[in-house]
């Protein structure tokens, strides 16, 4: 069996190495495309690109990982920026809608990872709340700037990330100051934080294929389940799969 080729989208910020210095680099920390292939992928990474082209891109993967990175511009989904919230992504932002689009539309399996998710409930129609401090009153979501946190989620029972996961609290690495507010059209929330935030969503019917989307940063652990389950939805339901003849 051919490994899966899983495409994982980058950041694009400035960066140095060596003696050079580059305005603009695409990068993606290394667990992202680790994850992939100790779940058996093939990892292949989508710098932000023309929006134009998505279509084409997603057609010759066999599941698309969308990663984590800075806030999403409050404009994509028709709110006034919060001084807390980053600088617009612009390139980035409407490269990976347009990607979910995309793989939503060819039915290509689908994680998105932190910022991920956000884009996910965005590309649906759902909104973000900007700083999640104001609504529960805590700082455990991202608590040391630039440092990976751990704190419960709570799959909900019945759905699919509760069947990948179990139904059990679990502890899992998250850096994060957003959160999904209002869910897109046909999501429903499958993990809670003991806070009540959302920290996972699935479409509330699974016959459109894998797709899922988790607030935390499961590349920064050491359970590989939801990469794994990527990469065997891949298999299933990917490229391969899609342009495969029908027996008989």
């Amino acid at each position: 069996m051919n490994r899966p080729l899983i495409g994982v989208t980058t950041y694009l910020v400035p960066a140095a190495w060596g003696v050079w210095t580059e305005t603009q680099a695409a990068l993606l920390p290394v667990p992202y495309s680790a994850q992939v292939q100790l779940a058996g992928g093939i990892a292949a990474m989508l710098p932000p690109g023309d929006p134009g082209t998505a279509d084409d891109v997603v057609s010759r993967l066999d599941g698309l990982v969308v990663s984590g990175g800075p806030d999403v511009d409050p404009a994509r989904y028709g709110a006034p920026r919060d001084p807390r919230t980053d600088p617009a992504p612009t390139e980035r932002d409407g490269w990976e809608l347009a990607l979910i689009a995309a793989a939503l539309r060819q039915r290509v399996p689908l994680l998105g990872i932190c910022r991920g998710m956000q884009l996910l409930n965005i590309a649906c129609g759902g909104d973000l709340v900007q700083h999640l401090p104001d609504t529960v009153g805590h700082e455990g979501h991202s608590p040391t700037p630039g440092a990976y946190s751990v704190h419960p989620v709570v799959p909900v029972p019945g759905t699919r990330l509760a069947g990948l996961l179990g139904e059990s609290a679990m502890n899992v690495p998250t850096y994060h100051h957003q959160g999904a507010h209002r869910l897109g059209a046909g999501l429903v929330a499958s993990a809670h934080h003991t806070d009540g935030t959302v920290e996972a969503v699935e479409p509330a019917e699974p016959a459109g294929g894998f797709v899922l989307g988790v607030q935390w940063h499961p590349e920064q652990g050491t359970d590989l389940r939801l990469f794994q389950a990527l990469v065997q939805a891949a298999v299933n339901e990917g490229s391969g799969a899609r342009t495969a003849p029908v027996p008989g």
